[in-house]
């Protein structure tokens, strides 16, 4: 009875946690601040009252969680986008995470009166920025294409440099006689077999995906989690870089032609908040606000050099050759979020027993939570201040499936209409459609409007159009959309 009492309490403490993180979001966009920090927050309350010190629970949800919410920014990225920003964002993702990293442990080292070592080993822990916080506030921000797709991919891909560095600078104190060259040569092998796992288990992912017959469409957003779940363990099993094995197979399965895309995206949109909230909620439980005091003007130093000079001068150095201009440096330095990932980081010193491990991980948990709050809520302002906003851009269709269209391959395109769209003024017998790509209903203000041949398309309008999945390329090519850039709501 005990027992039961106890299974109980927890599921019901589970759903209250749940409900609460939901609606804390609400509150994160009206305040302009990472959901995460509401998260967090909640996780300190609780720990007022609930005890909880398991850093390797703990570590499994991050990891989990990373995973999920790499796999969901992934699939969500247009490679077309950042192909150009390629090169820069790389930069920023291993020459800015490195340059982070030394900077913050030399003033970590003076700054905390601890080893070298351990200086270095904040830093690495610090170093890189996090998806989940850059995703959610550039969700609502409508940035410059080129900055927002550098920033993307940064917080996408740097992660891999973090852990490594943060691994082997544990390797490093406790094997004091570790080899550099061999740590250089470990890295490289990590992220070519991180890569490798990525690309191959992506395109036996779209191939398998795309081919198989489930007679329920939600089984389709399980198999492509679970393909994302298994390019981690396997690039892992053999030695390489999971983070970016699984980012990679994000980035190849977002943009290929996928069955079931949209019901795809939506459950992992889904299941990557939810597992926010219950790592967010674990990692403010695993502090204990009382030893965060102790820790409160070197942290909040540490944060300060990390917003104001480290992530500053990484930026400056890491675009040095590229075509950014000197105001969208600034911008892409403030907007250096930190978030899950210094904070997971920071529980491998403990699960590995470093000496001064409680320490790193209390710091590291009070740069993060300032960071985000200052730079979190100053993102937006200082955007539109440095003029880097744009006005609203064209989108490309999005597809709404249907099962019975499914198996009929068939699919429903969603198409918002923009001022400079060709389709703008036209009536629909002038588009020259083929028989097999119809109109099918016209959204315009509060009134749904039958489509006819002398019905004239008007700004605003939201228009759905079925095609044959085969002919989608047609579709938009027909409705002079081919250059636009596809992104689901």
């Amino acid at each position: 009875m005990n027992l039961l009492s106890y299974v109980d309490t927890v599921i019901f403490m589970s759903a209250l946690l749940l409900l609460t993180g939901v609606l804390t979001t609400k509150f994160s966009v009206r305040f302009g601040m990472p959901a995460l920090v509401l998260f967090i927050a909640l996780g300190m309350i609780l720990s007022r009252f609930v005890y909880y010190d398991n850093a390797e629970i703990t570590q499994l949800v991050g990891t989990f969680s990373l995973i999920v919410i790499l796999f969901q920014g992934g699939m969500q990225t247009d490679f077309k986008e950042i192909r150009p920003i390629l090169g820069p964002a790389l930069s920023l993702a291993t020459v800015g995470v490195l340059l982070t990293s030394i900077i913050i442990g030399l003033c970590a080292t003076y700054i905390l009166d601890i080893s070298l070592e351990q200086g270095l080993l904040i830093g690495a822990i610090v170093g890189s920025t996090d998806a989940a916080a850059v995703f959610s506030v550039l969700g609502g921000l409508n940035l410059k294409r080129r900055i927002a797709s550098t920033l993307e991919a940064e917080s996408g891909s740097n992660d891999p440099m973090a852990v490594f560095l943060t691994v082997s600078l544990i390797e490093w104190i406790q094997t004091p006689d570790t080899s550099v060259a061999s740590m250089i040569l470990s890295f490289f092998m990590q992220m070519g077999l991180g890569l490798v796992v990525g690309i191959l288990i992506g395109f036996l992912a779209v191939l398998i995906i795309n081919r198989i017959n489930f007679d329920s469409s939600g089984l389709y957003p399980v198999m492509a989690l679970g393909f994302a779940v298994l390019t981690y363990g396997a690039a892992v099993l053999v030695q390489g870089s999971g983070l970016l094995a699984v980012y990679v197979m994000a980035l190849v399965l977002g943009n290929k032609e996928l069955t079931y895309r949209r019901t795809i995206l939506a459950f992992n949109q889904g299941f990557a908040w939810m597992m926010q909230i219950a790592m967010f909620v674990l990692l403010g439980l695993l502090v204990f606000p009382n030893e965060l005091v102790s820790v409160a003007w070197q942290g909040l130093l540490l944060s300060l050099l990390l917003m104001l000079v480290a992530r500053p001068i990484s930026v400056l150095v890491s675009l040095m050759f590229t075509r950014f201009v000197f105001r969208e440096k600034v911008l892409i330095a403030w907007a250096g979020l930190r978030g899950a990932v210094p904070i997971v980081l920071a529980t491998y010193p403990l699960i590995a027993g470093v000496e001064g491990g409680q320490l790193f991980f209390n710091v590291v948990f009070f740069v993060v939570l300032t960071s985000a709050i200052i730079q979190g809520t100053t993102i937006s302002p200082l955007a539109i201040r440095l003029g880097l906003v744009e006005k609203d851009r064209p989108q490309g269709p999005t597809l709404l499936e249907l099962i019975a269209l499914g198996k009929a391959n068939s699919e429903i395109n969603h198409i918002q209409v923009q001022e400079n769209m060709p389709l703008v003024g036209q009536e629909i017998q002038n588009l020259n459609l083929p028989e097999d790509i119809l109109f099918t209903a016209i959204i315009r203000g509060d009134k749904i409007i039958t489509p006819r041949g002398s019905t004239m398309i008007e700004k605003g309008d939201t228009i759905y159009v079925i095609s044959p999945k085969t002919k989608r390329e047609q579709m938009k090519r027909l409705l002079g959309l081919k250059e636009v850039a596809s992104e689901i709501p």
